[in-house]
């Protein structure tokens, strides 16, 4: 298949690699042309592209010649006012729906769920009252509206491994939250579930992808921070105040995807 990812980045190139070994056709876009250079020179067909939150780039319409769209552009929420996303998505749509593009996988996050103390699913019904993240929801939203392909959504939990390690983010911080369960998924699985969508042909639905196993907080930076050699955080909050959710996996496991690494506690790093 020609296959073309909106997002070359942490998640984006490593997939693009596994798309290219199993014999698909990959195209992608940076939003530097600095980057676009290095990529060039990797041997990687790309061009530049950012929604601001309309397309801006050059040469970028090549990439919506394309069998598949995988659309991996991260909201900005810190910086960005919870429109913004929505509205890049808009646009993107508008390309989809011009270039006739017959497939669109959407990479979404598990923060649209809401905190509430139970275990979340993906047949749960989400509304700009409940949702944790209306910039995601609203963008799902606008791409299962009136839409013309087939489209599955994927909800990572917190995607992990390799440079980024849960640890350090709490390194001799004080009053972490540790009491409650993690929902993480390393990148290599992150990857292979991506492509085992394509390859199986899991349109039209809506998965999380987070680990089978949910351990502790608190397990997991003090393994990291003994295996990688940084100082654990400082203290934990043990008011039981704070509001937590676990996510369940549940639906793409009945798929018969394996995880690589069903364990956060397992994940290996490059540190």
């Amino acid at each position: 298949m020609k296959i073309s990812i909106i997002g070359l980045g942490w998640l984006g190139l490593p997939l693009a690699d596994h798309l290219i070994e199993l014999g698909h056709q990959v195209s992608g876009s940076t939003t530097s042309p600095e980057k676009s250079d290095f990529l060039s020179k990797k041997g990687y067909t790309n061009a530049v592209l950012k929604f601001n939150p309309h397309p801006e780039g050059s040469a970028f319409q090549k990439l919506f010649e394309t069998d598949l769209l995988v659309i991996n552009i991260p909201p900005r929420t810190r910086t960005a006012a919870p429109t913004f996303h929505p509205e890049q998505i808009k646009f993107l749509k508008e390309i989809i729906l011009q270039k006739k593009i017959s497939k669109v996988i959407y990479v979404s996050a598990t923060s649209v769920y809401p905190d509430e103390n139970q275990t979340a699913r993906e047949s749960d019904l989400l509304t700009k009252e409940n949702t944790g993240n209306i910039a995601l929801l609203e963008a799902e939203n606008l791409l299962w509206r009136d839409k013309t392909y087939d489209l599955t959504v994927v909800r990572f939990g917190g995607l992990l491994g390799v440079d980024r390690i849960p640890g350090r983010y709490f390194s001799g911080k004080e009053n972490v939250e540790g009491d409650s369960p993690v929902n993480y998924i390393h990148r290599d699985d992150a990857v292979n579930m991506l492509a085992w969508i394509i390859r199986e042909n899991l349109w039209n639905e809506t998965f999380n992808g987070v680990t089978p196993l949910h351990p502790q907080r608190r397990d997991v930076y003090e393994k990291n921070a003994s295996e990688l050699g940084f100082d654990p955080p400082q203290s934990y909050d043990n008011s039981g105040a704070k509001q937590w959710k676990k996510i369940s996996g549940e639906k793409i496991l009945e798929t018969g995807l394996e995880f690589k690494i069903p364990n956060p506690l397992d994940f290996w790093y490059e540190a």
